[in-house]
C-alpha cells in the first residue's frame, strides 16, 4: 500500500521535526524519524495493525512515542493509506476535533 500525508499532517510533521531539532538536538530528531519510519513500515505491511480510533469513525490511531500519535485512514480500493494528522498526547483531546 502507498502511504501519504495530508496537508495538515505534512505541516504537523515539519513542526515536530523543528521542535525536536531546536529543543532536543539532531539525535532526538533522528530517533523520532527512525520510529516514524518503523511505524510506516508496520502499517504498509499490516494496515489494520493499529487500534481503531474510539472517537473518529474510519480512523486508526498509531502511537509513535508516548507523546506523539498519528491518525490514518485506509482506502482499500485505491490501496492507499492517508496519514490525516499528528497529535501530541499531552494536549487536550478536544483540540483534535478541529484537525479532523
Amino acid at each position: 500500500m502507498k502511504v501519504f500525508l495530508s496537508k495538515i499532517a505534512e505541516e504537523k510533521l515539519i513542526e515536530i521535526s523543528n521542535h525536536l531539532l531546536t529543543n532536543w538536538g539532531s539525535q532526538s530528531k533522528r530517533k523520532f524519524n527512525r520510529k516514524f519510519s518503523e511505524k510506516i513500515s508496520q502499517i504498509t505491511n499490516q494496515p489494520e495493525s493499529c487500534p481503531v480510533s474510539p472517537v473518529f469513525d474510519g480512523l486508526f490511531k498509531c502511537v509513535i512515542t508516548k507523546q506523539t500519535i498519528f491518525y490514518y485512514r485506509i482506502n482499500k480500493s485505491k490501496k492507499e493509506i492517508e496519514i490525516v494528522t499528528f497529535f501530541d498526547s499531552r494536549q487536550d483531546p478536544e483540540s483534535l476535533k478541529d484537525l479532523i
